[in-house]
């Protein structure tokens, strides 16, 4: 499927298994689709939450079978509905999504990494909690592990796309950790980057790495083609991390995107994926 969002990681790609090429895709329309209420647009607050309380009902309609009369959401929501019931998918991690993009339409900073985390954790972890449900695979090890993988990789995106967040009015930088190296909201929109700056981002890049290190040994625990999608999901996100560290961490000028020549770098890495993890 296209992902003009999310260009730097691969989704659905052929590496998967083909029968769950279509879940994934479903997963992730649904996915795509929600966020897009929260953030695109021009539409008020009040709507948004209001398209995203529709998703709601639709979401729990599509999982008993029953048809979604919204026709704009009834697509969509016939082909969510079957990956659901023909998979037994939980719903749960479905509505932490939906919470989660109910919250970014009115919240722009968080207070410290618990809070961010506790974001993460409804808006990125449930996406790999559900591939794992498809594979047959979730177990508590590889739950944790692939919660630590889908946060860092929300992290990544956080880091990497600072200025372009702060024009949408948001700042995922913890502001604790801000207060600390001395960064302040006007460094951003100055597109500042300092040594506090420097200081700041090498932190949250190291945290970043050490959490994304923590869980890519999930990729050598899931057998077949899935874990070799998940190394090369793993070592896209080290490689971003990199490459913020090559620009000095001036992400205001240099936003970090993967070409050709990386996911070629990558593949030779996947071959030697023990070393990184």
């Amino acid at each position: 499927m296209p992902v003009d969002h999310y260009e730097n990681f691969p989704v659905a790609s052929l590496l998967l298994p083909a029968h769950l090429r279509e879940p994934v895709e479903a997963i992730y329309a649904f996915a795509r689709s929600a966020d897009d209420v929260a953030d695109e647009g021009d539409a008020p607050a009040v709507a948004r939450l209001a398209r995203l309380h529709d998703y709601r009902l639709a979401l729990e309609a599509c999982a008993h079978g029953v048809a979604v009369k919204d026709e704009t959401l009834a697509p969509m929501f016939a082909r969510l509905g079957g990956a659901i019931r023909a998979h037994k998918l939980p719903l749960q991690p479905f509505r932490n999504l939906l919470d989660a993009f109910s919250q970014d339409v009115g919240k722009t900073r968080y207070c410290d990494f618990a809070e961010l985390q506790d974001y993460c954790r409804r808006s990125a972890d449930p996406v790999g909690r559900l591939l794992l449900c498809l594979y047959d695979a979730a177990t508590p090890d590889n739950l944790r592990r692939s919660d630590a993988i889908c946060t860092s990789l929300q992290l990544i995106n956080f880091w990497q796309d600072v200025a372009i967040d702060w024009q949408k009015g948001r700042i995922y930088l913890p502001q604790d950790d801000m207060a600390r190296f001395g960064v302040t909201e006007d460094d951003i929109a100055a597109g500042r980057s300092n040594d506090a700056w420097r200081a700041l981002m090498d932190f949250e890049v190291q945290r970043a790495r050490r959490m994304m290190l923590d869980g890519a040994p999930l990729a050598r625990a899931l057998p077949g083609r899935l874990g070799w999608e998940l190394r090369l999901i793993v070592l896209g996100g080290l490689r971003i991390l990199e490459r913020i560290e090559a620009t000095a961490y001036d992400v205001f000028r240099h936003r970090p995107v993967l070409g050709k020549g990386d996911w070629l770098r990558l593949a030779g890495r996947a071959l030697n994926y023990r070393n990184i993890a």
